[in-house]
């Protein structure tokens, strides 16, 4: 079974990481302009459809919020508390908290849970809201880790509602709950746009991860791994058993758990200057050390769930 996961989930993502990273090395591609095609077409059409196309209840989507509130207090205390006890510098502290409290949902996770979940779209739209989620924890939780003096509420603010997914959230759960149906002439390009998303998201990622070099191993690296890979998951299981949450939702959010560490942190600590290159060192170790603890997660998911 666990290799079967690895076969059939795990190395068809990495050949795709690693086919971006060689792309990149050869063409050195424009990757912000292949940033934005993902994240204001693409993503949001992945999770407009998929949103628009599944079935909702009161329940389910009661239990996601309470559950991801708890995930992420209890992490964001395990952050502090190793920070406090290592005694870390103030970039250092930032750089342990942001890696274990921020994930990459988007084109890590949402590509991953596509695959699992080819066949049952609820475990996709449970990734969804993990990835909403994640993204408000970036832009309030992430940006004040980084930029507590410098950075408004009103600039947070500004940078939440900037972001396409929301809107696609809002919109896709509006027409689903009114059940809508939208024309062939626009349901064929969203289809399209959308069934390009994890293509793209794991070649901008090889893309991306490329551009970081294995240069030092730091002590902050050691306790972010094993905050966000190994931590995260046995968090998530303990809430998850705790809230009595079973079958495909449980495995979803357990497996979401164990996703690497956000590339965003990288992105936003490179952008204020804040230990830049402790972030990506942080978000490649993680990211390839998930190859292993990601198949295992979903290993142990068929068998706990």
């Amino acid at each position: 079974m666990f290799f079967s996961i690895m076969t059939s989930v795990i190395l068809p993502i990495l050949l795709l990481v690693l086919i971006g990273a060689f792309l990149q090395k050869k063409f050195s591609m424009n990757l912000s302009h292949l940033s934005k095609l993902l994240t204001y077409c693409l993503m949001p059409a992945a999770v407009f459809l998929n949103l628009y196309l599944v079935e909702l209840d009161a329940q389910l989507l009661t239990q996601m919020i309470v559950y991801l509130l708890l995930f992420s207090l209890v992490t964001v205390i395990l952050s502090q508390l190793l920070s406090k006890l290592l005694h870390l510098k103030a970039g250092e502290k930032a750089a342990l908290n942001n890696s274990i409290t921020l994930m990459n949902s988007g084109n890590y996770g949402l590509p991953v849970s596509q695959l699992v979940f080819s066949g049952q779209p609820i475990g996709i739209t449970v990734q969804i809201f993990v990835l909403v989620f994640q993204n408000i924890m970036t832009y309030s939780y992430g940006l004040y880790n980084l930029l507590a003096a410098s950075k408004s509420l009103l600039e947070i603010l500004k940078a939440f509602i900037r972001m396409p997914v929301i809107y696609a959230v809002l919109l896709g759960l509006f027409l689903q709950y009114l059940n809508v149906t939208l024309p062939d002439f626009l349901m064929v390009p969203i289809e399209h746009l959308a069934n390009g998303f994890v293509a793209l998201a794991l070649l901008l990622l090889g893309a991306q991860l490329s551009a970081i070099s294995i240069r030092y191993f730091h002590r902050v690296i050691t306790w972010a791994l094993l905050g966000r890979l190994i931590a995260g998951p046995v968090i998530a299981f303990l809430l998850i058993s705790i809230l009595g949450i079973g079958g495909v939702i449980a495995q979803s959010l357990f497996i979401a758990s164990s996703f690497p560490t956000s590339r965003n942190t990288s992105s936003l600590a490179l952008e204020y200057n804040v230990e830049p290159e402790l972030h990506a060192q942080i978000v490649l170790y993680s990211t390839l050390l998930s190859i292993l603890t990601v198949t295992f997660t979903i290993y142990l998911s068929t068998i706990l769930f």
